[in-house]
């Protein structure tokens, strides 16, 4: 609309500097009295009954004047039609970036393995994102959601995306190809509930280490054959086994248990007596909880050993050659574990592992890359 008018203005303008009608009397009062017949009485009445009187007596030279003003009322016009253009332009490749589109709120504790994996992907991608974080005893922060787990990610603030492994092939989908919307990328992930040994209901999603991609992308995001079974194979490790090994870490001894929960008081949401009571009572209960999840899990009497064996197993499935299962790039798999394994960081268990195995180096490149937000790039 604007380049529309910009060029109507020229094209009067022009039309008066060259018109032979400048220097006969009488020809202007003529033009701009069939202006004014097929444009906007509201815009020449604006300014009084004495203006139109003043652009109906215009002859000779101030015609000429006229004619000046309708050209540069064209070129101003011109150049904030470009310059509105170039903004628009501009404003849709903003929205076309990684997440430009994405309004994000993660529910969450802070100390829980699986929403640190979830946060470790957001901000490698450099994806923007709100925390709530959920009161681990009343959860009134979930009490909209018939789904009571973390993590949880709003996006746009009414799509619903459930399961930490879910959230991040969902949305690594929808910045690889956004075309389709996050309804449909979800459809392809679809819920099955269950009942286990133990006789209770659990919810799993089917296809939820998948990206959802076609042929061309798979093969631009995955040059090399075997790559995207390999990232999923560790994705599924970090979750099945490796994220099980974490509580009887770190609840190993009742020392341990009551550092561990002395931190998670102090990075939770708790009130005074909540905090009270899961420090003292929480990590009495969560030390004899491991050694339960010891026997499950078929764990060595020295549970640090099955942490020890699980990260260099993954440091030696990287191999020497590679700064990341992904190559020069961390993919999903270096983030699921990094993600995991962060959960430690100020207690024992995590001292005695970085001490003890070769997983060192490669989680401060993770450290670093996730910092630096290299994904975004």
């Amino acid at each position: 609309m604007a380049a529309l008018c910009a060029r109507t203005l020229g094209k009067v303008g022009w039309s008066l500097l060259e018109s032979p009608g400048f220097r006969r009397p009488g020809t202007v009062s003529s033009l701009v009295g069939n202006l004014s017949s097929h444009g906007s009485r509201r815009s020449f009445g604006s300014g009084g009954p004495g203006v139109r009187s003043k652009l109906l007596s215009l002859r000779g030279a101030g015609g000429r004047a006229l004619g000046c003003a309708f050209l540069l009322g064209g070129g101003l016009g011109l150049y904030q039609s470009v310059k509105m253009s170039v903004q628009q332009h501009l404003a849709q490749e903003d929205t076309k970036a990684p997440g430009g589109r994405l309004d994000l709120t993660l529910y969450q504790y802070k100390t829980c393995p699986f929403c640190s994996k979830v946060r470790a992907f957001l901000d490698f991608y450099g994806l923007p994102y709100q925390i709530v974080e959920v009161n681990p005893v009343m959860r009134k922060e979930l009490k909209w959601s018939t789904y009571r787990k973390v993590p949880i990610l709003m996006v746009q603030g009414d799509v619903q995306v459930n399961d930490s492994t879910v959230i991040i092939s969902a949305i690594r989908t929808y910045l690889i190809n956004q075309e389709k919307s996050m309804t449909d990328i979800l459809a392809c992930y679809p819920e099955m509930k269950s009942v286990n040994d133990s006789g209770k209901e659990v919810t799993e999603f089917l296809n939820k280490y998948w990206l959802m991609l076609s042929e061309a992308d798979s093969t631009d995001i995955y040059p090399e054959k075997g790559m995207q079974k390999e990232e999923m194979k560790w994705r599924q490790w970090a979750d099945d086994w490796l994220v099980h090994l974490i509580s009887p870490n770190v609840y190993r001894t009742s020392g341990e248990a009551l550092s561990a929960f002395d931190y998670i008081v102090r990075e939770g949401k708790f009130g005074s007596f909540e905090g009270f009571f899961a420090k003292y009572v929480g990590a009495a209960a969560m030390f004899l909880i491991s050694k339960r999840l010891k026997s499950r899990y078929n764990l060595q009497d020295d549970v640090r050993q099955d942490l020890y064996k699980a990260v260099n197993d993954w440091v030696a499935a990287i191999g020497k050659k590679k700064r990341f299962m992904g190559g020069d790039q961390p993919n999903l798999a270096d983030l699921a574990v990094f993600g995991v394994l962060r959960v430690m960081e100020g207690l024992q268990a995590f001292d005695d592992m970085m001490e003890n195995t070769k997983v060192k180096p490669w989680y401060k490149r993770m450290e670093r890359a996730t910092i630096d937000h290299e994904g975004r790039n």
